[in-house]
């Protein structure tokens, strides 16, 4: 116990009096205005503090309002036996902060004593019990309020009490233990303190209130601070009792929800030091560097005087109002374990004379020598036994930091509104002093009081008893001066609209070990864009591997939980942080292979167009005369068309390309094949015409060539318009063959078509084919037969190759190998046909007679 403590436990316990004369009103006792606040230094109405059933303060009213404070601080009782007496309780140490709190009550009752607007006829009394911070002795004190002060001659007590409304206390679980006490007899209780959600039940707690806001909004505000600095992994601690246990469970279950990771939960009572060196083992190998402290002063001294032995610093203290911003707590060594501590405080607010008030009162209470109407400065020679004390006399310096004197002085307001009401009191009208109140009709008023006080906070209870919940948050950090100071960095008010309840100024807050930088505090580093969290077995959600998302898959945040599937025409980048428009493929102008083939076309068609200007040239020489030179022109023609339809398979598809391309190609190879069929047949034909008796060239003559040809081809035509009718090709964006690129190919359309086209060159081929191999040894010096069955051979080999080609190759290589097939087969026939009549035309011009055409092979039997 430090000397101040001593000094004022000494001289405040002793010497308890009545502050104001008696005067008798309709037969009660009364309290006049004029005398409220004079100490009655003879002893008159003194109650000496020997019995817990006496109050602590007292003064007599017309209507009195009860309070319990725990201001003598009582050691812990041992197991009662009930079978005698109690010891009385010794007081061993005086808790200033309470002290005030009492202070704070007197001087609300004091202000609305000199009202004229509030019980303007109406003096309020008051009874102030002491009560050590336990259920036992609040149940104590309720039951000394309820019985009223008098006593018979053998000890007993007679009478109810006028208590109006109880004010207390300062811990949920007293306050519960008191609720359930006074519940029965439907007096109202008002608590300062007890912020326990569990007291928000009106079915069991009809007649309770509160100006605090409960448990639910702080241990809610706590998560969403935590969520707010981004602090997925936290250690849990909290005080065995109501208060800790129902704030930690709505913590919880908030935290569950925001995602918010609890390494470690567990809870101590202060009176079991075994639980708490365990506690700060647990804190100490823990990897959590952010710790929820939700327990009650007491406890939070013990386990920091634990932490301190073990050393255990660095961790991110978050707090509650029950201790964040108690100066007891700060001490050279305390702070090294929770500098940059956070939490939530009750609103202070500065109570306008307050300062001088409880100065004043407590020189009166602590030296009854002190003359009322002399200075402090110069006491009576008297107090010179109090010569020690005097020096204390200006204490002062904490009367502004005490946590809970606003909802104090705002409860003793409310119970004055509500009376004022039930009295009927008006500006114009006197309150009606002889009315009898109960308390019933208390608890009913207090639920529609609504008042504004004379610092503009708006008061009223909602459904559940409580005010509105508002918090300061406050920062441990050191002043310019060095001292530890508690910094407002912020504030919640869950009366604002969402978004606007939760204000911080990150850059005023000092961290843990007085650091600028906040800490982290996570079980698993942040998962990058570009992957998705995958958990770990056994562990945590909190804890979890980061996993690339797939081919096609991305995820654009941090921590994604998932990764999306790109749309259909996108595909993922490298990195797998966004979708990017997939590679479209088809065989472009611009590329190596399509610059081949198309030279390879032009070039086709360029031979084709020289050999044609040759044979024009030399049109009337016996080499292009034979086998009909029609049919040679035309067939040039369809090889030249041949070469240039292929041009029209490369590029970018569209509606009028596609269906060119395919129509054109089977066009043209069935002109060119038939042409290579009349000039098989007229082989034949010419040399069944050499035989004797046999005349059949007049009817193969060269219109029925023409027509044969034209026949042939218009089947072809007849063919493709059904095809292009029914259902004609089309572009189309193939993604299934490649999932990163889109192969812009022509559809079939109609697959039956396209190999109906195909078919039918087949089969004429085939025809051509079974001809020239029959007329390949006929014995004419220039037999043009062979020369066309070996094109021919080439032709269906190619073909034949094309089909298993074109279904199994992906892509623009389907397209290129059609190409292919189409050229390849074109410079075949060019080759194999014109290659030996243009090098005789060329090279060999003496063979280029009509006696050399028309000469016979000698057989080799001759």
């Amino acid at each position: 116990m430090n000397t101040e403590t001593e000094k004022i436990c000494r001289f405040l316990v002793p010497h308890c009096r009545a502050e104001a004369k008696e005067v008798s009103v309709h037969g009660k006792r009364q309290v006049t205005k004029e005398a409220a606040g004079q100490g009655l230094a003879n002893g008159e109405n003194c109650h000496i503090l020997e019995s817990p059933e006496d109050p602590l303060l007292s003064k007599d009213g017309d209507v009195i309002i009860g309070a319990i404070f725990s201001v003598r601080m009582c050691p812990q009782t041992e197991s009662l036996a009930y079978t005698a007496k109690p010891p009385p309780l010794m007081c061993i140490r005086i808790n200033i902060r309470q002290f005030r709190c009492a202070q704070t009550m007197t001087f609300a009752i004091d202000e609305i004593n000199k009202s004229n607007s509030l019980l303007p006829n109406i003096s309020v009394g008051y009874r102030i019990y002491n009560t050590y911070p336990s259920s036992l002795l609040s149940t104590k004190a309720a039951m000394a309020l309820m019985n009223g002060m008098d006593k018979r001659a053998d000890g007993t007590c007679y009478g109810q009490a006028e208590v109006q409304a109880i004010i207390g206390t300062s811990d949920s679980s007293s306050t519960i233990a008191l609720t359930r006490t006074i519940g029965p007899f439907k007096i109202p209780v008002i608590s300062y303190a007890a912020t326990c959600e569990c007291l928000s039940n009106r079915k069991k707690y009809p007649s309770f209130f509160r100006t605090i806001a409960s448990d639910y909004y702080q241990s809610r505000a706590l998560t969403y601070l935590v969520k707010h600095f981004g602090w997925s992994w936290v250690g849990a601690v909290n005080s065995d009792d109501d208060y800790g246990n129902s704030g930690m469970a709505i913590f919880l279950n908030a935290a569950k929800e925001e995602g918010i990771c609890v390494e470690y939960s567990v809870k101590f009572e202060r009176s079991d030091p075994v639980k708490i060196i365990k506690v700060a083992d647990i804190i100490r190998k823990g990897t959590a560097k952010v710790i929820i402290a939700f327990i009650t002063y007491g406890e939070m001294s013990a386990l920091t005087d634990q932490l301190i032995l073990k050393n255990v610093t660095g961790y991110q203290m978050i707090g509650v109002e029950a201790w964040i911003s108690a100066a007891d707590l700060v001490t050279p060594t305390s702070y090294n374990i929770l500098a940059g501590a956070i939490g939530f405080d009750v609103v202070k607010l500065n109570i306008d004379g307050f300062t001088d008030y409880a100065v004043n009162r407590f020189w009166q209470t602590a030296l009854p020598c002190l003359n009322r109407d002399r200075n402090i400065s110069q006491p009576e020679k008297d107090c010179s036994k109090y010569e020690d004390l005097i020096q204390f006399k200006n204490y002062s310096k904490d009367i502004l930091e005490v946590t809970y004197a606003n909802n104090i002085y705002n409860a003793v307001y409310a119970v004055a509104h509500s009376l004022h009401s039930l009295l009927g009191c008006t500006e114009n009208k006197s309150c009606e002093t002889e009315k009898i109140i109960q308390p019933w009709e208390v608890v009913e008023s207090l639920k529609k009081v609504n008042f504004t006080t004379k610092v503009g906070e708006q008061i009223w209870f909602d459904s559940n008893g409580a005010t509105s919940a508002k918090y300061d948050v406050v920062n441990w950090q050191r002043g310019l001066s060095g001292e530890v100071v508690f910094k407002k960095v912020g504030y919640f008010d869950a009366s604002l609209p969402s978004g606007q309840q939760f204000v911080l100024n990150v850059k005023d807050i000092v961290w843990a070990g007085e650091k600028r930088q906040k800490p982290r505090s996570v079980c698993s580093e942040s998962c990058p864009p570009g992957t998705r969290k995958a958990a770990q077995k056994g562990r945590p959600i909190c804890c979890y591997d980061c996993i690339p998302c797939a081919e096609g898959e991305i995820s654009n945040e941090t921590d994604s939980d998932n990764c999306e599937q790109c749309p259909g025409e996108y595909w993922s980048n490298t990195e797998r942080d966004k979708c990017v428009l997939k590679v479209i493929e088809f065989l472009s102008f611009t590329e190596v292979m399509g610059i081949v083939l198309v030279i390879f076309s032009l070039v086709g068609a360029t031979l084709t167009v020289l050999v044609t200007i040759l044979f024009l040239i030399k049109k009337d020489t016996p080499i292009v005369k034979a086998n009909n030179s029609e049919l040679s022109f035309l067939l040039l023609f369809s090889l030249t068309m041949c070469f240039l339809c292929s041009l029209t398979f490369i590029g970018r598809p569209s509606q009028w390309s596609c269906m060119l391309r395919h129509t054109a190609f089977g066009i043209t190879f069935v002109l060119c094949i038939s042409c290579v069929l009349g000039k098989t047949i007229v082989v034949l034909v010419a040399f069944r015409a050499t035989l004797p008796g046999n005349n059949v060239m007049k009817w193969f003559g060269p219109l029925q060539q023409r027509l044969t040809v034209l026949a042939f081809t218009f089947i072809q035509v007849l063919i493709c318009v059904l095809w292009l009718t029914i259902s004609p090709p089309f572009p189309y964006k193939n993604m299934n063959y490649y999932k990163e690129k889109i192969i812009l190919e022509c559809s079939l359309g109609s697959a039956l078509g396209f190999w109906a086209v195909l078919g039918y060159i087949g089969v004429l081929a085939s025809v051509c084919f079974v001809l020239a191999f029959l007329a390949r040894k006929l014995p004419d010096n220039f037999n043009e037969a062979k020369f066309i069955t070996f094109s021919l051979l080439i032709f269906c080999a190619v073909w034949i190759t094309f089909i298993p080609a074109y279904v199994s190759s992906p892509g623009k290589f389907t397209v290129a190998v059609e190409i292919f097939a189409i050229l390849a087969s074109s410079f075949a026939l060019l080759f194999c046909i014109f290659t030996p009549k243009c090098y005789i035309i060329l090279f060999k011009p003496e063979l280029n007679t009509k006696k050399n055409m028309m000469g016979k092979m000698v057989s080799k039997s001759h």
